[in-house]
């Protein structure tokens, strides 16, 4: 099954719902992804305004 995109918040998805916004539509145009893992310390978490670690599309 191809990862879907959230719509609101970015995060990448197997199932068909993000965890965070289950009313929020997933879209599968999604170009290019990051990893963040400890988001509290990563500068690229702070500007894309991520608090949760994971993986996120970086373009859709």
């Amino acid at each position: 099954m191809a990862k879907l995109a959230c719509k609101i918040c970015k995060k990448l998805v197997t199932g068909d719902k993000c965890p965070l916004h289950p009313d929020a539509k997933l879209v599968e145009s999604w170009k290019g992804r990051i990893i963040i893992l400890n988001p509290e310390k990563s500068e690229l978490a702070k500007k894309m305004k991520i608090i949760d670690k994971g993986e996120y599309a970086i373009r859709l």
